[in-house]
């Protein structure tokens, strides 16, 4: 599994950098290489730590994010999801390096820095306590999977997505692009349509997710929806 963990990660983020640097037109691009390095070594720690803390999770989580076994709705909406991620790493390449629309300082970076360690931190936290956090909308019935109310699960019902939200956020101030954050809110778009579809299974094969989700009212932003 860590052969796979590295493997993996090293292909995911030479795609990465392939869609930066081919967007921008150059290599030339110091806050892409920061990206980049900082990501792939949070990758690699992380999945090492998780493949030892929870393997049946780790193996979701390298598992394809389109499963024979899940919805059709959720596939389309996973392709989208995956589109519009490449689409902002196009337009974030295009803004900050080729083009250069935006003008960012370099405190701004900075929190953009914070921010996408943010999401990082959520996204451990959110593994630590939901060892059901696959990638794919199903009932994970051969783990008996049942209802997390815990850690972040008690201030919102997907705070997986939140976390997603809040790493393209940051992505696009480190990177340098106003324009990228246009793009965060088409993928808060298109979360927002595969949250109840994801919520319409759940309610419908996991016992107490009702009044789970009668307790805890947000989905997505604490005190907005």
């Amino acid at each position: 599994m860590i052969v796979r963990v590295v493997t993996q990660t090293l292909v995911w983020y030479a795609l990465i950098g392939g869609i930066l640097f081919v967007a921008a037109g150059t290599l030339d691009w110091p806050a892409a290489w920061i990206f980049l390095v900082e990501m792939i070594v949070i990758s690699l720690v992380g999945g090492y730590w998780l493949a030892r803390r929870d393997p049946a999770l780790m193996r979701d989580r390298l598992a394809s994010p389109i499963q024979r076994d899940q919805p059709v709705a959720d596939k389309w909406v996973v392709a989208a999801i995956i589109a519009t991620s490449i689409g902002a790493l196009v337009v974030m390449a295009f803004d900050a390096a080729r083009f250069g629309w935006s003008s960012i300082d370099p405190w701004i970076q900075g929190i953009g820095e914070l921010i996408l360690c943010l999401s990082i931190w959520l996204s451990f936290r959110i593994f630590a306590e939901n060892t059901f956090a696959a990638p794919v909308v199903r009932i994970q019935k051969e783990r008996q999977h049942s209802v997390i109310s815990t850690g972040p699960y008690r201030h919102v019902r997907h705070p997986m997505y939140a976390g997603a939200l809040l790493y393209f956020v940051g992505t696009s101030l480190l990177l340098g692009s106003w324009w990228g954050l246009v793009t965060v809110l088409v993928l808060a778009v298109v979360l927002g349509i595969r949250i109840p579809i994801e919520e319409k299974a759940l309610r419908g094969g996991l016992e107490g997710y009702d009044e789970y989700a009668q307790r805890v009212r947000y989905r997505l932003i604490p005190f907005v929806w």
